[in-house]
């Protein structure tokens, strides 16, 4: 059925069947995410002048699976504690729901963009522990 716009695959973590219109996220462990994401810059629209927060995206597809794995995990506004890393740089920090685009939002604090030299509109490899 390779003509329909999506795809059939079983999850890793669970063995249940997920639809998705993406190729299977890579995972390297049951606990370990990796994916790509587009930086940011959040400015308040109160105060323009002030400095704001960069924050990379996790796509849907990949938010889900964490969703998974972290069933019950959660912590308020639906937060989940991770460990990513980015480069060689990692820290410990949390993903937030992301409503625009259905998938978490990972603050990326400013020792990290400075050791591995990311900046807004950047695209980078994350990998996240939960």
């Amino acid at each position: 059925m390779s003509w329909l716009p999506f795809a059939l695959h079983k999850l890793r973590t669970s063995g249940a069947w997920c639809v998705s219109v993406a190729p299977p996220l890579q995972m390297t462990s049951d606990r370990t995410f990796t994916c790509t994401a587009p930086v940011w810059l959040w400015k308040s629209s109160a105060k323009p002048e002030a400095a704001g927060w960069f924050f990379a995206t996790i796509d849907p597809q990949t938010a889900a699976e964490i969703k998974y794995a972290t069933m019950g995990m959660s912590r308020g506004f639906g937060s989940v504690k991770v460990v990513a890393q980015v480069g060689a740089t990692r820290w410990a920090t949390s993903l937030f729901p992301h409503k625009e685009s259905g998938g978490f939002i990972l603050p990326v604090k400013a020792s990290v963009r400075k050791a591995e030299g990311v900046d807004a509109g950047d695209v980078i490899a994350v990998v996240l522990n939960v």
